[in-house]
């Protein structure tokens, strides 16, 4: 039985960044520099907050907080465990970075509405951390619904009307799932008793009939699988990519499709349970379902010309990997998993942060025009290479260790097909990463340029972000503790304690 320590640190962590995002909407526009200072403050003492609880949580105690008691077994409650905190970890990081790279991104532009997009990209951090520290499904449902809606002004950012359709498609398919996943909420409510977050789940034992809680499943997986961009509910996040790089980002790394990739593990390992799920015959049939969407996204993304979108479908096919890795129930394979969220966020925020540097400084978007830009960006590009390999799962990248654990778990848990399954993305992986590299170092541009990178704000972040990459993927443990956090939370889940 886990210590519980009451402490108000998850509501500061929400907060912070609460409180930062209306000092941001009421600054001047010409104020750029205290806009963004507030930015900085609030993403610092968000980022300190956090890190301040991990020695607690590493001692094997969970932080929790009840909020208001609604009705027996249902509250608003915080709750910090070993996979909460890798989350929170994740996103209260990457918003220092993400913050730099958006004011040399911004202002390199010179956009419009630059507040607005300050105030909402803070206001989707308090609603991820939400995500990260709920402590049932209640909490959970609030926070990510907040997310939705904080999202949308950033989707439609250029307020042009390709970003009106994608906003309203964004929304289109968000908020319907939020309806799936209230139903799914309530409907457990009303089964069960309680909401709480159990390792191991907290559905068993109870007397539900296995057709309900097929449906139940079924509900969940859909209303958080739309914002990870499980196929066929993810023609949304292609379509988002209309917004600015940042966040693209944001979308990819830190927040949205993260909290719905969060979400499935959250359903998987601590309402349903291993046990569970295999007494109701549905582990396998999810399995299938997500390796489906990570071989076809990625099919798309050896097709996809413009550099975002391929990075989108790239991201597509990522995620899936996490939720199967879950979806296998083996130790390794959930280890895996749960490392893939924090090893992901940092390389494909890389690649993100790569593309949005190349489009300030040349304004090419796509593939096909950007031969020799690795002569032109020698540091982006390297940055680029970098992430590209640790994507595939070339070592020493930080991607390796966890795809290694995903391979291990499909032998544990005795479904050798997967594992093809795996190595076949592998392989799809490098095939739509490598000719880019190639063709930025070994093609001879269209015509001739002299080396320019982009400014500091956006070279600076990007090599933060890989060069941490890389760290990961030689000393796992290093800072954050994430290797030790995601195998401590898989023993968790696999023991039920």
């Amino acid at each position: 039985m886990n210590t519980i320590v009451i402490s108000y640190k998850p509501l500061y962590a929400v907060l912070v960044s609460l409180v930062g995002a209306f000092f941001i909407l009421f600054t001047s526009e010409k104020r750029q520099n205290l806009r963004e200072a507030w930015t900085f403050i609030a993403a610092f003492i968000k980022f300190g907050i956090v890190i301040s609880m991990l020695p607690v949580i590493l001692h094997g105690k969970i932080i929790k907080l009840t909020l208001v008691e609604l009705a027996p077994g249902l509250s608003l409650m915080f709750k910090v465990d070993f996979f909460g905190i890798i989350f929170g970890l994740v996103a209260s990081g990457l918003w220092i970075v993400t913050s730099l790279y958006s004011i040399g991104y911004m202002r390199g532009l010179k956009e419009h509405a630059q507040n607005r997009y300050f105030f909402a990209f803070a206001l989707c951090l308090s609603a991820t951390m939400g995500i990260a520290f709920s402590g049932n499904l209640l909490t959970f449902y609030l926070f990510y619904e907040m997310l939705t809606i904080a999202t949308y002004p950033l989707v439609t950012h250029n307020e042009d009307e390709e970003a009106v359709k994608a906003g309203r498609k964004y929304l289109t398919y968000t908020l319907t799932a939020g309806v799936l996943l209230l139903f799914a909420i309530g409907a457990t409510y009303i089964y069960a008793g309680t909401l709480e977050f159990t390792p191991g789940g907290f559905l068993k034992g109870h007397n539900i009939s296995i057709g309900m809680l097929q449906i139940l499943l079924v509900a969940y997986l859909i209303g958080c699988g739309v914002k990870a961009g499980v196929m066929p509910f993810h023609a949304w996040l292609p379509s988002a990519m209309v917004a600015p790089t940042p966040v693209s980002a944001l979308l990819h790394a830190v927040a949205v499709v993260k909290a719905g990739v969060f979400g499935c593990v959250r359903i998987i390992a601590y309402v349903f349970g291993p046990v569970l799920l295999k007494d109701i015959h549905m582990w396998l049939i999810v399995a299938y379902f997500v390796s489906f969407t990570i071989i076809v996204s990625s099919l798309f993304a050896l097709a996809s010309d413009n550099l975002k979108r391929r990075l989108a479908f790239s991201t597509i096919s990522q995620l899936s990997y996490i939720i199967l890795g879950a979806a296998l129930l083996s130790k390794s394979s959930l280890t895996g998993s749960i490392l893939h969220i924090p090893n992901h966020a940092y390389m494909k925020i890389t690649l993100f942060f790569c593309a949005g540097a190349i489009f300030v400084k040349t304004g090419k978007k796509n593939i096909s025009e950007m031969d020799g830009i690795g002569r032109q960006m020698p540091f982006t590009m390297l940055a680029f290479t970098l992430a590209s390999f640790g994507m595939v799962g070339i070592p020493p990248l930080c991607g390796f260790i966890s795809k290694w654990y995903l391979c291990l778990g499909t032998l544990q848990a005795h479904e050798i097909f997967f594992l093809f399954v795996l190595l076949t993305s592998a392989v799809l992986n490098a095939a739509y990463f490598f000719p880019i590299v190639y063709a930025a170092f070994f093609r001879k541009p269209a015509e001739a340029t002299g080396v320019a990178e982009a400014s500091i704000p956006l070279v600076l972040p990007l090599s933060i972000t890989v060069v941490m990459a890389v760290i990961f993927g030689i000393f796992p443990n290093f800072l954050f503790h994430f290797f030790d956090l995601a195998r401590n939370a898989a023993t968790s889940i696999i023991t039920g304690m």
